[in-house]
């Protein structure tokens, strides 16, 4: 099955079954800071949709994702290439990288699994790719390494594990920007971006309403689902 993004710009097919990238991969994409010529590791990248909505908006970035599961990171190569993108995509576990990829990038993002340690999906795919197996610090904080000096990691996350992230990662250079279904509801999701080696206070940025009261999208969010446009977090580098 295919799924469009970007109003129709990105094309990304993806598996039946298991785990499906949607919004969360567009938002994530949006919120990378990034430039022509700037060097981007993607963690646990699936089908290639975070990548590939992120190289639409800058076409001239180097992406490489990281990919455990064999047929999603063929299938990750398969979409870029019929989106004509250069992002490529490697089958490796993302705590045992192989040695081209332990060096620094100038952004890495990262959509980790969404549940930790409990009850898993009885689709064996589905559960290895929203079970992080109580890893998600670990996750976080091998982005931040990976991560190059002044460069910057973002992750999106459930936002009821934001303390689990906050913990794994430093205050300083830190932001976290709320993605609120509704106005006056709770975030269900949280962007986290960090800029490695800054001093900048923490930042509890406002956000982003996701839909008006009828269930359409705000017009906010609709720049940055279909026109591809940024989300400009603190510090971010425009």
């Amino acid at each position: 099955m295919t799924d469009t993004f970007l109003d129709g710009r990105v094309k990304v097919a993806q598996l039946e079954s298991g785990f499906r990238s949607g919004l969360d991969a567009v938002m994530l994409a949006a919120a990378v800071p990034a430039q022509d010529s700037d060097s981007a590791l993607e963690l646990g990248a699936g089908s290639g949709a975070a990548g590939l909505c992120l190289e639409a908006r800058v076409p001239h970035i180097n992406i490489t994702g990281v990919e455990r599961d064999a047929e999603l990171a063929a299938l990750a190569n398969r979409n870029a290439a019929a989106n004509g993108a250069k992002a490529r995509f490697v089958c490796a576990d993302i705590f045992d990288l192989p040695q081209d990829l332990k060096r620094d990038f100038d952004h890495v993002f990262v959509n980790p699994p969404f549940h930790g340690e409990g009850q898993a999906s009885p689709d064996a795919a589905r559960a290895a790719a929203l079970m992080d197996d109580g890893r998600l610090a670990g996750w976080l904080a091998l982005g931040l390494q990976r991560t190059v000096s002044g460069g910057f990691f973002t992750a999106i996350l459930r936002a009821d594990r934001l303390n689990q992230a906050l913990a794994a990662l430093p205050e300083k250079g830190l932001c976290v920007f709320p993605l609120m279904p509704r106005t006056g509801e709770a975030p269900k999701r949280v962007i986290v971006q960090a800029r490695k080696g800054s001093r900048a206070p923490f930042a509890l940025l406002s956000g982003l309403v996701l839909h008006q009261s009828d269930g359409a999208w705000t017009p906010e969010a609709d720049a940055v689902l279909r026109r591809g446009t940024a989300l400009a977090l603190s510090g971010a580098r425009l």
